[in-house]
């Protein structure tokens, strides 16, 4: 019996100790946290990123191609491929008379007079040009309004977004299915507004701005020539603009270099929901499916905290033994591409009342996981110690016997 007793100390001693052990913080680098509250709790009020500045302007932008914002966001209807054209022609039913789509290449094809150029103009211009063009083949009469060109469907346009969005690259801003395209119902109609196909919608389509971006420096680029657009009053409630864009320009949105809480919620700029993914194998469930983690639980709106997430998770009550959960969240810096893991004790984030400065915002597929109590593992080792002690009690038992 000393012997069995020597045992199970042997087995006990260790594993009540590895039972107890939380574990070290997670290591990050200097440059991996961008979020105050990404920092430990005692130095939650600390800034991580340098003062949000306004950057300078990109270096490729010269100054001589500035364009007054009305000048280029002026251009309110220019055509795209995918645009729909209502042609008539007076005296004419239909031979030139008729519906026509902007071809990838940015051209109609009139009867009688081939490809006719349409992309990046406005439906006036292109009516002129049309109009002149038609009068030189002989194909009309050289009458005042003698050709009438109006845009009755706007499509989406495909540009470039760049800078501090989530997804950066080619987008398509402004497609929309077919039962709300203009004149699906009323017949064909004159006129279209595709509210899409414009800087925030280009903004939506490639994730929506960063909390690090710089909503009054926005810079629209088309051709040669550039502008800047001023979004700060879709987030504090002022009265903001959006502008038009055409097929080919680019959007960049400049980047403060820090993070700003005011962006990061549903707004005409940003995303209005994320994805996250969760693991919550702590007791009383010991997989996902148990504890009620499934992909609903992971999309959650733009702006939720870490606590929240917990909650939505089932990381947060229960059992007293259970209470004081290690929770983790992996996420990623925007800015410099560096993961950061960060750690935090859910009955603290719970109870205490600075719970603010040490609760993170969550980012899109960011990570979290749920570890149980030091109780519920000094449990576990108890447990296992036991199950040691009952499976070698019988053959010691029966060596003892054995040697009498």
């Amino acid at each position: 019996m000393k012997r069995l007793a020597t045992i199970i100390a042997t087995f006990s001693v260790p594993g009540l100790l590895s039972g107890c052990v939380v574990g070290p913080a997670p290591a990050n680098l200097a440059t991996a946290a961008w979020q105050p509250q990404q920092q430990p709790p005692r130095q939650g009020q600390a800034m991580i990123a340098s003062p949000c500045t306004a950057p300078p302007r990109p270096r490729d932008l010269a100054t001589e191609n500035f364009a007054p914002l009305a000048v280029l966001g002026g251009d309110l209807s220019l055509l795209a491929p995918g645009d729909r054209l209502r042609l008539r022609v007076a005296g004419d039913e239909d031979r030139l008379s008729g519906v026509y789509v902007v071809a990838v290449d940015g051209s109609i094809v009139v009867p009688g007079l081939g490809r006719v150029a349409m992309q990046g103009r406005s439906d006036t211009a292109a009516a002129a040009d049309l109009s002149r063009a038609l009068v030189a083949a002989g194909l009309v009469r050289p009458l005042p309004h003698i050709v009438d060109l109006r845009l009755i469907e706007s499509t989406g346009a495909t540009v470039s977004v760049g800078g501090a969005v989530f997804e950066p690259g080619t987008v398509r801003a402004g497609d929309r299915p077919a039962e709300n395209r203009i004149g699906q119902r009323e017949g064909t109609a004159s006129g279209d507004a595709n509210g899409g196909r414009s800087i925030m919608g280009a903004l939506r389509a490639a994730g929506g701005v960063r909390p690090d971006a710089d909503l009054r420096h926005i810079y629209l680029i088309r051709g040669a020539r550039w502008t800047t657009v001023d979004f700060s009053g879709a987030i504090d409630g002022h009265a903001s603009i959006d502008v038009p864009i055409a097929p080919g320009d680019q959007v960049l949105v400049a980047s403060t270099g820090c993070f700003d809480p005011a962006l990061a919620r549903a707004t005409a700029v940003t995303m209005a929901g994320i994805r996250v993914y969760m693991s919550n194998l702590s007791r009383p469930a010991n997989n996902n499916a148990g504890g009620a983690v499934g992909k609903d639980a992971g999309s959650l709106p733009y702006g939720t905290r870490m606590l929240q997430a917990l909650v939505s998770m089932n990381c947060v009550g229960g059992s007293a033994m259970n209470a004081r959960r290690r929770a983790v969240l992996i996420s990623r810096n925007p800015i410099t591409g560096q993961s950061v893991v960060v750690q935090r004790e859910v009955e603290r984030l719970v109870r205490d009342a600075g719970r603010d400065v040490a609760d993170p915002y969550l980012m899109p597929n960011d990570a979290l996981a749920c570890y149980d109590s030091r109780w519920m593992n000094a449990g576990d080792a108890i447990s296992f110690v036991s199950g040691l002690a009952n499976t070698a009690t019988p053959a010691i038992l029966l060596r003892s016997a054995l040697k009498k």
